[in-house]
């Protein structure tokens, strides 16, 4: 297991990190899944022992489930607080209220602490606005995070679902009233799905910030368990077969699943692993999210730890996934070349 620091922050997170979405067995208004308290201590004890330090969840994954089973499954194994990094989530809706959901003041401060209530800590490492609320004020969320952070209940925060001017203006406003930044972004990323290249990567790139890779097989279709039929709907097990998320070109997937089958074979290795690879060779990726119902799926995702992909794969891949070029990216790469302009290597801020 490598590590890495989350950006430019001082944090140090293994570069798997160990998806808690799947805990729980109560009814999800997003994913069903069926695992218990036991089977969720198992998982994070198998991440722990592959070296994974760091464990994602939310409070909305299984109604405040998993967060319970997260806290549940540190106790019961005994996990100093020193060694592992625990982040969450808050900003969906966690009851039936007009203040039950997004990123007031208001809901944001109380959800923190209704979090750590179920995780049993003091604290989180990395405290992450779930999603962009088209009803909030940017200043007041940001206010509320501050005050997380000063009152001692998170170590850093972060944001999951925004998009780059909305994380640029963020920053800005951070940065003239003195608050914390954010350290991080929770973004969708896989070798098929590669939008967040055009404007989302430079501006982590430019400002800092790490990535955490949420879903990088795409629901299990990168997994190369799937097939198309003929209304191209998904065939196959799995939870892609019930629940067609997120988003993704299927037929551009399924291509390169068959890309990547011959380079987990000559390795030994699943395909979803090579898919995990890839990302972890993208030097934006700070931490790659994996989630697992069983033990056998989370050692599949754990062993793309231990992958390197040559030049000549790495070249390939990408060739297959490269996302076209809009506006004005198609423009300024046609003016840098009408004006002779070279593009310097890529330089992360001091």
């Amino acid at each position: 297991m490598r590590y890495n620091r989350l950006g430019t922050s001082g944090l140090v997170v293994s570069e798997l990190c160990l998806g808690a979405m799947t805990f729980g067995n109560k009814p999800s208004g997003i994913f069903q899944h069926d695992l218990d308290q036991a089977g969720s201590t198992a998982l994070v004890r198998q991440a722990l022992d592959a070296g994974v330090n760091f464990i994602d969840t939310a409070n909305l994954y299984t109604a405040g489930q998993s967060e319970e089973f997260v806290g549940g499954a540190l106790k019961a194994l005994g996990v100093a607080r020193d060694r592992v990094v625990v982040a969450t989530k808050g900003m969906g809706p966690m009851g039936e209220g007009p203040n039950d959901a997004g990123a007031s003041r208001y809901h944001l401060l109380h959800q923190i602490d209704a979090s750590l209530a179920r995780l049993g800590l003091d604290h989180v490492d990395l405290y992450q606005i779930h999603g962009w609320d088209p009803n909030g004020g940017m200043e007041e969320a940001l206010r509320a995070m501050e005050d997380i952070v000063r009152s001692g209940r998170a170590r850093y925060v972060g944001v999951s679902n925004w998009a780059a001017w909305q994380i640029a203006k963020a920053l800005g406003i951070a940065e003239r009233r003195g608050w914390d930044k954010f350290v991080s972004l929770q973004a969708f990323y896989t070798v098929a799905n590669r939008e967040l290249e055009r404007e989302l990567v430079p501006m982590l790139e430019s400002e800092g910030l790490g990535l955490m890779v949420w879903s990088p097989l795409a629901g299990g279709l990168l997994s190369g368990k799937y097939a198309l039929g003929e209304d191209d709907k998904t065939q196959g097990q799995g939870r892609r077969a019930q629940l067609d998320f997120p988003r993704v070109d299927k037929q551009l997937a399924l291509g390169l699943v068959e890309a990547m089958r011959p380079m987990a074979d000559s390795r030994g290795v699943t395909v979803s692993a090579i898919a995990i690879a890839w990302l972890l060779h993208q030097e934006v990726v700070s931490a790659v999210i994996v989630g697992a119902r069983r033990p056998d799926q989370l050692a599949q995702n754990l062993a793309a730890s231990d992958v390197e992909l040559t030049g000549e794969e790495l070249a390939q891949l990408g060739a297959l996934g490269a996302p076209e070029p809009e506006y004005p990216g198609w423009a300024i790469a046609s003016q840098n070349t009408r004006h002779g302009f070279r593009v310097s290597p890529r330089r992360k801020p001091q």
